[in-house]
């Protein structure tokens, strides 16, 4: 594990406990998504609070259309690979579509097989009032929970596509309620995704546990990204995602140059032969 670490970090783990205490002194709480061991660990070299195996794995790597095709195998994998590589940060794991909503006895088996098999310090669900047992029986379980409001991936079947949620005084009082009612059941935090920054600022100062925005402004408690987007992984970034790199770019014209070497035989050379 070593060698994938260029500047090997404090190996002290995090908890998840410490986001309430960022909150609580206006700290911003910082997460990424990673998905193997590799990115795992030179995140771990960064100032992050908490990584996120993301059902978004379906999309970043498998080649999805959406989440729904992800399965708990998958992310049963995923997670044990990112927790191998994550040296002091603490993995949120996502319980994947139909692997919580049947009943709350399914629901914290699979939630108990993300941290018992695969080491993940919590898990994520998405949904509002129709989750609630199920989140209740996985804290009864002793799991750490992070809920997951406002744009729910998982529902794009239901919603037609991924839009903006919340826009209507109706739909934020909807959202707001699923919030609150999340909290309520002990969450130890909320996912806000692709909502009016407004409402975010109304739900962030309203709840006493931390929120995490994606797509939903500047004055929630935290902040997380797919990596894969902020790094420049694709040709079109979504609107809520500055991309810092373009990776793409560099990849592709750096594949090109050793094409274009090996075809003028000027790789490898000697500083490469043995």
């Amino acid at each position: 594990m070593e060698a994938f670490l260029k500047n090997k970090p404090n190996t002290k783990k995090r908890t998840l406990f410490h986001l309430q205490k960022k909150k609580d002194r206006k700290e911003k709480i910082i997460s990424l998504t990673a998905y193997d061991a590799l990115t795992a660990a030179w995140l771990s070299e960064c100032d992050i609070d908490f990584l996120l195996v993301g059902d978004s794995l379906g999309n970043v790597v498998a080649g999805y259309e959406s989440t729904l095709p992800v399965t708990m195998d998958q992310m049963a994998y995923h997670t044990e690979i990112v927790v191998r590589g994550a040296v002091n940060v603490p993995v949120v794991a996502d319980m994947p579509f139909l692997s919580y909503e049947i009943n709350p006895e399914e629901a914290v088996r699979n939630a108990g097989r993300l941290v018992k098999q695969s080491g993940a310090a919590g898990v994520k669900i998405e949904g509002g009032m129709n989750i609630i047992p199920a989140v209740k029986k996985i804290l009864n379980a002793h799991i750490p929970v992070l809920g997951h409001t406002g744009l729910k991936p998982q529902t794009v079947l239901q919603l037609g596509g991924y839009k903006v949620q919340g826009k209507t005084p109706d739909a934020a009082e909807i959202i707001k309620e699923e919030a609150k009612a999340l909290q309520d059941a002990g969450v130890f935090a909320v996912v806000l995704e692709c909502i009016p920054g407004e409402l975010a600022r109304e739900i962030t100062e309203e709840l006493e546990i931390p929120t995490i925005g994606i797509g939903a402004g500047k004055e929630c408690d935290g902040q997380i990204l797919v990596t894969h987007d902020l790094l420049g992984w694709f040709d079109k970034p979504k609107k809520f995602v500055k991309q810092y790199s373009n990776f793409r770019d560099t990849a592709v014209t750096s594949v090109k140059t050793f094409i274009e070497e090996v075809n003028l035989g000027e790789f490898p050379n000697q500083e490469h032969t043995f």
